[in-house]
């Protein structure tokens, strides 16, 4: 029985403990909760309300379109298609030289004079021809009268007459002979005059006086005449930068010597081989030549890109300058501007560029700078 009794005690005491510690628990949990969150509003400082709002006056951004430029180094050269070789089919030694290299000549020309041995042993073979075309054709004409006496059978008559042939051919082939070397049948001077075939500017000199001139085959041009009213422009433009240039486009010509005058000319080849070393191609411009442009010359060509980025654009004084950033300010509301961050371009004629922050036809207030005064007071 007091077993029981003591039993019933512990229960009793460990009922009391357990209600004590939920109770102490249940108080401290309210004790340690935060109290009730408050949010405060922050004005919006980029938001600012004016007086009559119609003392500042409004502009519509524009808008700037920007093609791509790409300029590249370039050297004038003469147009092939347009440069003639002078050169002598006859070899011998220079005896006057009336051009050089630089002058400006005119078709027809004398150039220059060549004594040539190969003239002399042409007018001789022109000579003997014609000396045996004519006993030919004396033999020919026996041959005809004494056929017709018949002393002589009809193939006598023919072999005169083939001989009186061949030795016609022999005399024109000596003539032609010489003057494909530039001399006349008439005349058997051995010095023959080599003569400008085209009007032009002679861009090369290979010959001087008292020097030798040797066949085409072991000797350079003796002139190269040139017609410079059209020019070449040949630039190396880098591989990264070949995308910008396509054929037929136009290009801008600047020359080192004239730096005041710009050129338009039109790019006419892209060289498909890329040099090794330096990564570039060819391009070739084509120039008419108002008389200022010489052959080595030096320029810069600038091409135009086809597409390229649009921006706006919005009047200097819509642009207001703060803490090393930019804004202009845009109407939010009747009586209200939004102070709105832009990234701002080149400054050009007044209009200020904007890469970022507003588009073209957005509004903007047209003098910032007084806005922002009247919301400082």
């Amino acid at each position: 029985m007091r077993r029981m009794y003591f039993a019933a005690l512990a229960c009793a005491v460990l009922t009391s403990l357990l209600i004590s510690c939920g109770s102490r628990q249940g108080i401290d949990a309210a004790q340690a909760a935060p109290p009730p969150a408050q949010v405060v509003e922050e004005p919006d400082l980029n938001l600012i309300r004016v007086d009559r709002p119609e003392r500042f006056k409004l502009a519509v951004a524009g808008e700037r379109k920007e093609l791509p430029e790409l300029h590249a180094t370039g050297i004038i050269s003469a147009d092939i298609e347009k440069s003639v070789p002078v050169i002598s089919l006859a070899s011998g030694r220079v005896v006057a030289v009336y051009a050089k290299l630089g002058d400006d000549v005119r078709e027809g020309q004398l150039l220059l004079k060549v004594l040539s041995n190969d003239i002399s042993a042409a007018s001789q073979t022109y000579q003997q021809a014609k000396a045996d075309e004519e006993l030919a054709r004396r033999q020919l004409d026996r041959a005809k009268l004494l056929y017709e006496h018949g002393a002589i059978s009809l193939n006598g008559l023919q072999v005169a007459e083939d001989a009186d042939q061949k030795s016609l051919v022999a005399v024109n082939a000596a003539a032609q002979q010489i003057r494909t070397l530039g001399s006349d049948v008439n005349h058997s001077d051995p010095v023959i005059g080599i003569y400008a075939p085209v009007s032009g500017t002679i861009v090369e000199q290979n010959v001087v006086n008292a020097g030798s001139v040797h066949t085409p085959d072991n000797q350079p041009n003796l002139f190269t005449i040139a017609d410079l009213s059209t020019v070449w422009v040949i630039c190396d433009v880098y591989e990264n930068d070949l995308p910008i240039v396509r054929l037929g486009d136009s290009a801008s010509v600047k020359l080192n010597a004239y730096q005041d005058r710009t050129f338009q000319g039109r790019i006419d080849n892209i060289g498909r081989v890329l040099d090794p070393a330096i990564r570039t191609a060819k391009v070739r411009i084509v120039l008419r030549n108002p008389g200022l442009m010489r052959a080595g010359m030096f320029v810069t060509a600038t091409f135009h890109g086809r597409s390229g980025k649009s921006y706006a654009t919005v009047p200097g004084t819509a642009v207001l300058h703060l803490h090393d950033r930019d804004w202009v300010f845009v109407p939010a509301a009747p009586g209200e501007f939004r102070r709105t961050e832009i990234v701002a371009g080149q400054l050009r004629d007044d209009q200020q560029d904007v890469f970022s922050g507003i588009a073209p036809g957005t509004r903007v207030v047209n003098d910032a700078l007084a806005l922002s005064a009247e919301s400082a007071q």
